[in-house]
């Protein structure tokens, strides 16, 4: 039975920190694939800097295409909005039943994880990996020894996409920090810069 780890976001834009985070989970871990989950642009929150579902979707294909273990998902431009996390795995479990399903976290998201819809269903059939962030340390909470929940060491990364899009604004150069083809595909696309 395939172990697939799914990483959600909005991926606007995926920039080299999710590709190092995917990469070192499913090469340190016993996930056997991670899945770039693309969040869908809710229609009820107008937001100017968030593109368009399919856009999204071709830069996180065209940043993870050389990477056997990590690829695109749309599965959740399919489900009725909002999203919520356990109707995507109910969905997704449903859909491929021969593949375990994992959630992948930061240790931001862990903090309000009692909030979630039906966060104790999620606990019951699904484990949780958990990356660290810079800003939040180790957070000490009622999950904190729970038997599902994996804290992964991994690098600390600090971008992020909302620092990408000011940069290209700004007009500055931040190729560094994108793949070349998800660069490219934002560059020939004049996203952002508005």
């Amino acid at each position: 039975m395939k172990n697939v780890g799914l990483y959600f976001g909005t991926f606007n834009p995926i920039h080299i920190g999710h590709l190092i985070i995917a990469n070192h989970l499913v090469e340190n871990s016993d996930l056997d694939e991670i899945w770039m989950v693309v969040t869908p642009h809710n229609p009820f929150k107008k937001k100017n800097s968030l593109l368009e579902n399919h856009h999204r979707l071709e830069m996180v294909y065209l940043a993870t295409q050389e990477y056997d273990k990590i690829q695109p998902s749309d599965i959740e431009f399919k489900l009725p909005q909002p999203n919520y996390t356990i109707n995507t795995l109910a969905h997704i479990s449903e859909k491929y039943p021969d593949y375990t399903f994992s959630l992948i976290m930061g240790e931001d998201n862990l903090k309000s994880f009692h909030k979630w819809k039906n966060y104790e269903a999620i606990l019951e059939d699904y484990h949780v990996y958990v990356y660290p962030r810079v800003s939040e340390g180790i957070v000490e909470n009622q999950f904190s020894n729970h038997e599902k929940i994996h804290r992964i060491e991994a690098p600390i990364v600090q971008i992020s996409s909302t620092m990408i899009r000011k940069a290209i604004k700004e007009g500055k150069n931040c190729k560094p920090l994108l793949s070349y083809q998800v660069w490219k595909y934002i560059d020939e696309m004049n996203f952002y810069k508005k």
